[in-house]
């Protein structure tokens, strides 16, 4: 199979936003065809990422529609629905349609309307994405973080100002995001003292709300050079689920659907966890940044909030998470979160991240669909 190469990414400003679906996607998918100098008639395959246009804003069809708006007829496409992990999933879809030699050029828009909902019709979308047995009980993804975090905290002896860490770490890099939807620092007090949601996690430890898109554009790596002398190549990427029903799982806090994605990206890609240099993890909740931290390999189990504590996962420590803010501050527009994540590694590793920049060659995407429901996980090295 031919080497897939990023040779194009874009991102609108994510928050609240009076656009709807089809404009979010056709700014991000527009944005990124500019970016890398291609005519929407050079696509092949037009991917769109998104978990529930018809749940929240009665809008099916949004890649046709797509298609239609960035006059990119007749390309094929595709919808990606894989929970809150269907960005990711796009990534790897979209990696397919070009390893495969199905397409030449492969368009990826990942994007979600969800601010016009109150915050409890769009918990309840999203919590249909949790097994029958446990939304009949009421059962919401905040409750089982809640769970899972005090479970971290009395197993390893952690102290609780270790989640707040993240919080404050991913606002200081959203801070430096001009996509960012809060674009401010806080501090350990401020997250410590903010409102209880799911004991012992408080409002700092949730991520928000989210209206926005992000957009990739795929293509074989030989032919990555008649576009560009930067670009990224997607050295491995693999997907993995867990049990649908969360309390089946042997521990709670290991996410078996982020250690099977993750070793099978890093054998595709021939890497080990010492070798990434910037990773985006999918901080929906605080806890999920330790949990996946150590389904990757990057720290031993329970030994993620120790690295936390010494800064090692800060812009200057030896590997920066979430340098784009992570889910915490940039955002959740759902469909949209992987792709982003995507766009921030593909920046890092060509150097165009701005203030945010690191020094990086190989950056890894991590994102987890529900509570490890299913996940993917891409690794992309720089050109």
């Amino acid at each position: 199979m031919p080497d897939v190469a990023v040779i194009g990414a874009s991102m609108t400003e994510f928050g609240q936003r009076d656009s709807w679906i089809r404009e979010l996607l056709a700014e991000a998918g527009e944005a990124c065809l500019d970016d890398a100098g291609v005519t929407p008639d050079e696509v092949d395959h037009l991917y769109v990422s998104n978990m529930a246009s018809g749940e929240f804003e009665g809008q099916t069809g949004v890649p046709n529609a797509l298609a239609h708006d960035l006059a990119a007829m007749p390309a094929y496409t595709q919808r990606v629905d894989q929970t809150s992990s269907s960005g990711g999933a796009g990534i790897y879809a979209a990696w397919q349609s070009i390893a495969s030699g199905a397409s030449d050029m492969t368009l990826l828009v990942g994007g979600e309307k969800m601010t016009h909902k109150t915050t409890g019709e769009s918990t309840d979308v999203i919590a249909s994405l949790t097994h029958p047995v446990e939304y009949k009980h009421g059962v919401t993804l905040p409750s089982f973080a809640g769970l899972a975090a005090r479970k971290y905290l009395d197993e390893y002896d952690a102290p609780r100002e270790s989640l707040a860490k993240v919080a404050v770490k991913n606002h200081a890099n959203g801070a430096l995001n001009p996509h960012a939807q809060f674009r401010k620092e806080i501090d350990v007090e401020t997250a410590m003292e903010s409102p209880l949601v799911a004991d012992p996690l408080r409002l700092y430890d949730f991520c928000p709300i989210t209206d926005g898109s992000a957009a990739l554009l795929f293509c074989p790596a030989d032919r990555a050079g008649e576009y560009t002398d930067d670009y990224a190549v997607v050295s491995g990427v693999a997907g993995a689920t867990d049990t649908h029903v969360v309390h089946e799982r042997a521990d709670p806090l290991t996410m078996g659907g982020v250690v099977e994605s993750g070793r099978q990206a890093y054998e595709m890609a021939g890497l080990d966890p010492d070798d990434i240099d910037v990773a985006e993890l999918h901080d929906m909740f605080t806890i999920l940044e330790f949990l996946q931290m150590e389904g990757l390999g990057f720290a031993e189990e329970g030994e993620a909030w120790k690295a936390v504590e010494d800064g090692e996962t800060d812009r200057d420590g030896e590997l920066p998470i979430n340098t784009s803010g992570g889910l915490k501050s940039k955002g959740h527009p759902l469909g949209a979160t992987g792709v982003a994540q995507g766009y921030e590694i593909y920046k890092q590793v060509i150097g165009e991240a701005g203030d945010r920049q690191v020094d990086a060659d190989v950056g890894l995407a991590c994102n987890v669909g529900g509570f490890g429901n299913c996940v993917t996980t891409a690794i992309m090295e720089g050109r």
